[in-house]
């Protein structure tokens, strides 16, 4: 909201300007903010970055009184901004200003859009991220695998996920491989590969060089599809590119992840993890994560624990990253041996 109202001409210093044309953008993101409520507004804060939250504390304190007039034309404005983005976001730019037109006119509609596109940067394969998965599926499962990771890279993960799951198993691995060790690509080469699918060009914004795939994002996808296909994918690559692989399978399962397993499997890795390797573990990581472990553990052996942390005094990070990798390494270990279930976001994945 303050980043589409800053382009405002400058008006009137103090409370308020008198005509409404004459608010800054800063201004009438003040207004919006009082307008919404103290405990709303708190939470818009927190999604600010500190300079724009120092502007707009600034031009709150500098209100006197809001005129109701301003007020509500500034909640008009922001909601036929997030509308009109609403509209974007579904069905493109030009389905938006079809819609707008329809309900504010012509004029309205373009000033609107324009305010918008100014600085809307529109993602490669924007048209894909709207289509049927079962649909997408067919349509890529014929390309190479580079094609197909390129796509990926810009779906959202649960998509990808369904897509990388459902692809013939003996091309997944390179699929996922690909993605992984995928870095920058030309706006030049997006374009091309779009062209090859057969549908029409997303507009790219801006010439520079678009980051996407890479290590963090085939982790993302394969912790979300089903553990059959994970483990096939993980398997092939060990043999293929083993140093691919463990990096991969260091960073699936971290350890603060451990808040996701239930009790009995909580306790069967206590079982097999060393109190020191586990102090230093618990020492960087937040009170959800601690609380979660000293449960289920005895009263005693939870004190003897939370003993040995305060004593331990400061720990290298490393040392402390280290151990929390170990533990990682046993959870992994027991969930292959079938003793325990790490529970995933899909349909058919449950927790026994």
């Amino acid at each position: 909201m303050a980043e589409e109202m800053a382009d405002g001409k400058k008006g009137k210093k103090k409370g308020g300007a008198k005509d409404y044309k004459n608010l800054t953008g800063r201004q009438k993101a003040a207004i919006f903010l009082v307008a919404i409520g103290s405990d709303v507004a708190s939470d818009v804060m927190k999604h600010l970055r500190e300079d724009e939250v120092e502007t707009l504390t600034f031009e709150i304190a500098r209100l006197d009184t809001i005129d109701a007039d301003f007020k509500d034309q500034v909640l008009e404005e922001f909601q036929e901004l997030m509308q009109a983005q609403n509209f974007i976001t579904t069905g493109g730019i030009d389905f938006a200003r079809e819609l707008l037109e329809k309900s504010l006119g012509s004029q309205k509609a373009i000033d609107i859009i324009n305010r918008l596109t100014s600085s809307l940067q529109v993602r490669p394969f924007d048209f894909i991220r709207r289509t049927d998965p079962a649909h997408l599926l067919n349509f890529v499962q014929q390309e190479y695998p580079q094609t197909i990771s390129l796509v990926l890279a810009y779906l959202e993960p649960q998509k990808a996920a369904q897509i990388l799951q459902n692809l013939p198993p003996e091309i997944q691995p390179e699929v996922s491989k690909r993605l992984a060790t995928m870095d920058r690509t030309s706006p030049e080469v997006l374009r091309e590969v779009e062209r090859v699918l057969e549908k029409k060009l997303s507009t790219l914004s801006s010439e520079d060089y678009t980051a996407a795939g890479g290590v963090d994002s085939i982790v993302e996808i394969l912790n979300l599809v089903d553990r059959s296909s994970e483990k096939a994918i993980i398997e092939t690559l060990e043999e293929d590119d083993p140093e691919l692989a463990e990096e991969i399978k260091k960073r699936m399962f971290v350890f603060e992840d451990i808040v996701m397993l239930d009790d009995r499997a909580i306790q069967k890795v206590l079982r097999e993890v060393d109190t020191q390797e586990l102090a230093k573990a618990l020492k960087s990581v937040d009170t959800e994560v601690q609380d979660k472990i000293f449960q289920n553990m005895s009263k005693r052996a939870a004190s003897m624990l939370k003993e040995d942390m305060e004593y331990m005094g400061p720990v290298r990070l490393k040392d402390v990253e280290e151990s929390q990798q170990k533990i990682v390494s046993v959870i992994r270990r027991l969930e292959d041996g079938g003793e325990i279930v790490i529970a995933r976001s899909s349909d058919d994945e449950m927790v026994v």
